[in-house]
């Protein structure tokens, strides 16, 4: 039974396979231990499963509302004009649209990311110029350097998601409107703040109220991640009524479901259930973070999602960590060595209640040290290792994103015979030297850990490692033989004037086809990003900073 479950690692495409595999798989019909999937443990409560329990046969048996009419409610929960959003099914069904009809040639995202605003690009044809976040920096992201960045490589979309997942960095409201001002002339700017609702880091982080006054910027919000729902599938995004609408007129009639309809309706009746869930998972994100930072050689980076994000001791290997915790232990992880720009010694652990993190913990101190703590086990060679297409996508990327380098754009560069249209960055001008990160008291460190999250620049808590014992000299590794002399780097080439046809290279690079064996689609679809008056909609001051429903509760 073992070999079946981690053998659907495999055959999946996603990064880790659908909780209704795993139950089919397990034996008994039900789940592991869930710390990959990042939703709300709190919320339904468990009076508002049992309301929707009575009311399953309705709900699957008619049709739902219009997503007019679905959208129209939303709005009204969240003091927002309907003309300014539009609802997805899942943010997925939201970025697809946006890049089919917003993003003419190049998009900018920093790595390691959510894997559909790398993915989504390259399958229609684009050129993804990734951003590289660093190791050394604890994954910070410096927007003056991200900037600089997309100026030198004329990228034309801008994306941020904050916090940004798989790290949980946060960036404070006044420096992203700062970035919106200095890139005012970009086709567009997408701030995704699936995540936001879980930051504590600043008392009105969202950036609603600009995007909707604003000619090319978009943000986007989830509810299956906030409200605990996944399966739902719903969110949205909020822009002025120009973009929204332009969005909006393409996604189908009833492209929302009826329990998405039914939830979002029952929602003005338990404002203060979900701001109470969305504190105790703050709460519980300081005391997972703390118990986590006490595993020797264990890294905790600062998180203002509801994840952490950790690096394993030096030795062990990702996927062997989540193959024997779920085989050994029924905990479900989602190790990171397909995400761009990360490695398999990284693992997202989403926040649980206690009584799931002490399992947890347990279950790594078997999985790392054996029967005692602190001897971390040698790298394992029977891992489950998988290859999804973003695996393939970050080998054409390179095999350095995920190290943590210094002067890796200066590199990718200087080294010649690497293109530089699968995203691989320009050096920037002066880039800011950063400090090796400090190491901290693993318990009495995490009371501040949520204020050095608001800083932006969050900094890895690794715990204190314990003296190693004596290891024995390792065999001379063979002399590999000496490589070919590589080819002067190309002359660098003077951008093309005007926007590149879908599905063409764009500046050198590598289009979908190339990436993924997939033939681009056919040109035609709109291609100009329209601007829109940015004024227009009636008491604009009583809107919410759509922190979401901690303004009703």
């Amino acid at each position: 039974m073992a070999d079946n479950v981690t053998s659907l690692f495999r055959s999946t495409a996603a990064h880790s396979p659908s909780m209704a595999a795993l139950a089919r798989e397990g034996g008994d019909g039900t789940g592991p231990v869930d710390f990959c999937i990042p939703c709300n443990p709190y919320f339904p409560t468990p009076a508002m499963m049992d309301t929707m329990a009575a009311r399953l046969k309705d709900i699957i048996t008619y049709y739902p509302s219009s997503a007019d009419t679905i959208t129209a409610e939303l709005c009204n929960l969240l003091q927002l004009p309907p003309q300014a959003v539009a609802m997805g099914n899942g943010s997925t069904e939201l970025i697809t649209w946006i890049d089919h009809l917003l993003v003419r040639e190049s998009l900018a995202i920093p790595v390691p990311t959510f894997g559909r605003w790398t993915d989504q690009p390259m399958e229609t044809g684009k050129r993804v110029d990734m951003f590289p976040l660093q190791e050394s920096s604890g994954f910070a992201l410096d927007l003056a350097q991200y900037a600089e960045f997309i100026r030198t490589r004329g990228t034309r979309v801008a994306v941020i998601c904050n916090p940004n997942n798989p790290d949980g960095g946060f960036l404070h409201k006044h420096a992203l409107v700062q970035f919106m001002d200095a890139m005012a002339d970009l086709d567009l700017i997408v701030i995704d703040e699936s995540f936001l609702e879980f930051a504590d880091a600043e008392q009105e982080p969202s950036v609603v109220q600009e995007a909707m006054i604003r000619p090319n910027v978009i943000v986007l919000r989830s509810l299956g991640k906030n409200f605990g729902l996944h399966g739902i599938r719903f969110g949205y995004m909020v822009a002025n009524p120009s973009l929204a609408g332009r969005v909006r007129s393409m996604l189908p009639k009833w492209n929302l479901n009826a329990f998405a309809e039914y939830v979002v309706f029952m929602l003005k009746e338990h404002g203060a259930e979900y701001a109470q869930s969305l504190h105790q998972v703050r709460r519980d994100r300081l005391d997972m973070a703390s118990q986590l930072s006490a595993l020797p050689g264990l890294t905790v980076y600062p998180s203002q999602g509801n994840f952490l994000f950790v690096r394993l001791p030096v030795g062990a290997e990702g996927t062997v960590v989540r193959d024997r915790m779920l085989t050994e232990h029924r905990i479900l992880v989602r190790e990171c060595g397909n995400k761009i720009g990360s490695s398999s010694r990284f693992l997202r652990l989403v926040v649980r209640p206690q009584v799931d993190v002490r399992r947890l913990v347990s279950g790594l101190e078997q999985v790392l040290y054996g029967t005692r703590r602190g001897a971390v086990v040698p790298e394992l060679a029977q891992g489950t290792g998988y290859s999804s297409g973003t695996a393939a996508v970050d080998r054409l990327v390179g095999q350095t994103n995920g190290a943590g380098m210094q002067d890796l754009a200066a590199m990718a560069v200087g080294g010649g015979g690497m293109s530089a249209g699968v995203g691989m960055p320009m050096p920037v001008a002066q880039p800011m030297a950063v400090a090796a990160p400090a190491p901290m008291a693993p318990a009495a460190s995490m009371g501040s850990m949520g204020s050095m999250g608001s800083m932006g620049a969050g900094m890895p808590m690794p715990a204190q490692m314990p003296a190693p014992a004596p290891m024995p000299a390792p065999a001379p590794a063979p002399v590999p033989a000496q490589m070919p002399t590589p080819p002067p780097a190309p002359a660098p080439f003077a951008p093309p004037s005007g926007p590149t046809p879908v599905g063409v290279p764009a500046r050198g690079g590598l289009t979908a086809a190339q990436v993924r064996g997939m033939t681009a689609p056919a040109p035609g679809a709109p291609q100009e990003l329209s601007q829109a008056p940015a004024t227009g909609w009636p008491n604009a001051q009583s809107w919410p900073n759509a922190a979401g429903m901690g303004q009703t509760g």
